[in-house]
């Protein structure tokens, strides 16, 4: 079994000079300045090259170890039950809009809460400190995640009251029909220039094969399109059962994959202020 951790652990980052009172070191020298700018037009260049508020798991695996020291500053990063919060409050808003395919629990395991999410595919638990470990996909999912609840500067949205995964019956059976309706209109167009082409070069006698052709052409591409379609609707209907059968199987399931291994109750609203 895989199992990786991760997450905004101060204490997995080098540690830091104690600074002056004024937040600066007192023997810095111009090496140490240098530095500091140097950090500072790195800090810069990640914000612009980043986009935060839609921040991935691609994001996380192209950002390097400077790049990550530089966007996220250990000292400021939020942790325990405060952080537990936002990242329950961020990973129910992704579930909402279909960005993490889990099911959520907050749970009591060793003394603290913790949030576990898990699928069919793996599952990943976050803990008061921002370490992140599990498998699988969810665990990729969730570690870009954590770290942007654990940023003081990043707003976390309010879920929306229903939040969980869709019932697999409401579920469509595909996506995208308007662009597949303009596709099959560019391909009736296509098969009509083709065929009045062809009918063209036979009832005037042209002594020519550019018509014959310039048909053969067209004809082919309308069915080229239309095969296009078909196929693009049997991937979607392919798709949309796939995920069904994925939500069938979480939501009858009564109890967690085995793969998990978290023994703690789930922790409801109550439990929580006692």
């Amino acid at each position: 079994m895989e199992d990786t951790s991760t997450g905004p652990d101060p204490e997995s980052r080098p540690d830091r000079e104690p600074a002056g009172p004024d937040g600066d070191d007192p023997d810095r020298g111009p090496d140490e300045s240098d530095g500091d700018e140097d950090l500072a037009a790195l800090r810069e260049r990640v914000e612009e090259e980043y986009d935060f508020d839609d921040f991935g798991p691609a994001d996380m695996a192209r950002m390097s170890a400077e790049e990550w020291d530089a966007a996220f500053d250990p000292d400021s990063w939020i942790t325990g039950d405060r952080l537990l919060d936002r990242a329950e409050a961020e990973l129910k808003t992704r579930i909402a809009r279909r960005d993490v395919f889990g099911v959520l629990e907050r749970v009591r395991e060793d003394g603290e809460d913790r949030i576990l999410v898990y699928s069919d595919e793996g599952y990943a638990i976050v803990r008061p400190t921002g370490e992140v470990t599990g498998q699988g996909t969810v665990l990729r999912d969730i570690e870009p995640i954590v770290a942007l609840a654990a940023m003081e500067s990043y707003d976390v949205p309010e879920p929306p009251d229903d939040w969980s995964l869709p019932h697999p019956d409401t579920v469509p059976e595909g996506s995208g029909e308007f662009g597949n309706l303009m596709v099959q209109v560019i391909a009736v167009v296509q098969v009509l220039a083709g065929g009045a082409l062809l009918v063209a070069s036979f009832v005037t006698d042209l002594n020519t094969i550019v018509a014959p052709a310039m048909g053969i052409v067209f004809l082919l591409i309308g069915l080229f399109l239309f095969v296009m379609v078909a196929n693009a609707r049997l991937s979607d209907r392919f798709r949309s059962e796939e995920y069904r059968e994925r939500l069938r199987a979480l939501r009858q399931a009564k109890e967690r994959p085995d793969f998990v291994p978290v023994e703690g109750g789930v922790v409801n609203e109550e439990d929580r202020d006692e």
